[in-house]
């Protein structure tokens, strides 16, 4: 059985369409209550939500439909999908639901779960609720309904939680930060941890009104952060997305910093404290400049699919701590169950300040490899992976780059789109290689 209704990430799609309406979330909710209470007699989820105006009608009836099965309810509010992830291990609740399309614009949202654990649930309890879904409801009876309450310190807890993972004995004291939240769920917390921890914050996209989330701020959109960290005169501008997964970091020139290099920082901050990590993952898309720099330091480097619930499987099959995205999805499991933006930030941050440097000299020794990403529209039934023309190009150029280049060609999950991305040490060869391979279909 392939799964309908769930993608990489939960349930996501535009507001007032199928499948992100009030009637069907509310089935949702009742699907897995139904689930939930073939293991549980009484079953507690806990339910977050990022600050679109319609997480209000799907907040109503998601609590609806756990009600409905009789399955308790617990309110968070406006809280980062971490934050849930976070409470939903520190209460013992049976399941953590956040609603939020991350970073996409308000007009979209959805639905996503973790694990009593704080995890990413796998695709067979997805397929369990898809199952359920197209079963009858069966409603509880009166004296057997779930009740809904709500955590009021809920900001508050999951604050102190983030503050935990910064290292004791060092503050942020003496640095200025612009902290830019999106318009999004982390606009409480956000700028609150890093003032907490000592340092002088300026706060950007953190006025939410249910329909500016993602809007010109945030990891999507980090001109706005190195605009106000020049203006300011900080030391580094932190930017998340929606629901503050994501991490994007400026420095006081102005330069970003991506993900990927986010992850070496993180990595090589543990080799100098004398935790060496075994091995690091992470996707298709990781600049190679990454592998080759962690490879001559004697760490195992791997792929995983694109997505942080992929890169996340891979590490927990080879039992290692350290992974993430170049979008800015990083993982540190030590510090938590999922991939956390305010604690990515403190993880960069607590490097610089127990070596002194900059985020620029602790990545003087690494220079990302120049991308070039084209996408090539295909028709309606054509097999790329058929094309004997593509193939064989494909290898010439992976011949002519050896280890200083590689190449990429992968389908899009939601267009009928073959991306095509060649790295190279050298920009113009890689956009002459990437054109090459792309002349053997129809470019868009």
């Amino acid at each position: 059985m392939t799964r309908r209704y769930f993608g990489t990430d939960g349930i996501r799609g535009t507001v007032g369409q199928p499948p992100i309406t009030p009637d069907f979330v509310l089935r949702l909710a009742h699907a897995v209550g139904r689930v939930l209470k073939k293991t549980e007699s009484r079953p507690t989820v806990l339910i977050g939500k990022d600050t679109r105006i319609s997480g209000y009608m799907l907040e109503s009836a998601l609590e609806s439909g756990f009600n409905s099965a009789g399955v308790d309810v617990v309110l968070l509010g406006p809280l980062p999908t971490p934050g849930v992830a976070y409470l939903t291990r520190a209460q013992r609740a049976s399941l953590g639901v956040v609603i939020s399309a991350s970073h996409n614009a308000f007009p979209d949202n959805g639905i996503k779960f973790f694990s009593a654990q704080g995890t990413k649930l796998d695709d067979g309890w997805e397929l369990a609720v898809e199952t359920a879904l197209e079963e009858a409801p069966v409603w509880a009876d009166s004296a057997q309904l779930g009740k809904a309450r709500r955590l009021n310190d809920a900001p508050g807890r999951y604050t102190e939680f983030c503050k935990s993972t910064f290292a004791n004995d060092l503050t942020l004291r003496g640095m200025k930060l612009v902290v830019d939240a999106a318009h999004g769920a982390a606009y409480q917390v956000a700028p609150q941890v890093f003032h907490e921890l000592g340092a002088d914050v300026v706060s950007i996209g953190c006025a939410p009104d249910g329909l500016n989330i993602n809007k010109g701020f945030g990891a999507t959109h980090p001109q706005a952060l190195i605009d106000a960290v020049r203006a300011q005169g900080a030391d580094y501008g932190i930017a998340l997305d929606g629901d503050a997964d994501r991490l994007q970091l400026v420095d006081a020139s102005g330069r970003l910093f991506n993900g990927d290099e986010l992850l070496y920082l993180m990595v090589t901050e543990r080799i100098a404290r004398g935790e060496k990590p075994a091995g690091v993952v992470g996707t298709l898309m990781t600049n190679k400049a990454i592998e080759v720099a962690l490879k001559s330091q004697g760490i195992e480097f791997v792929r995983a699919r694109v997505g942080d619930r992929y890169v996340l499987e891979e590490l927990d099959k080879r039992g290692w701590i350290l992974g993430g995205e170049g979008s800015g999805h990083l993982l540190a499991l030590d510090r938590h169950t999922t991939g956390d933006g305010i604690v990515s930030a403190l993880q960069v941050l607590q490097a610089c300040v127990r070596s002194g440097k900059r985020v620029d000299q602790l990545l003087a020794g690494v220079t990302l490899f120049p991308q070039t990403l084209l996408n090539i529209r295909l028709e309606a039934g054509q097999d790329w992976q058929a094309n004997a023309a593509l193939a064989a190009e494909s290898e010439r150029v992976e011949g002519e780059l050896g280890d200083t280049g590689r190449v990429l060609i992968r389908a899009s999950g939601t267009e009928p789109l073959l991306r095509v991305m060649v790295e190279a040490r050298d920009a113009a060869q890689a956009e002459a290689c990437a054109r090459r391979i792309a002349a053997t279909l129809k470019v868009a």
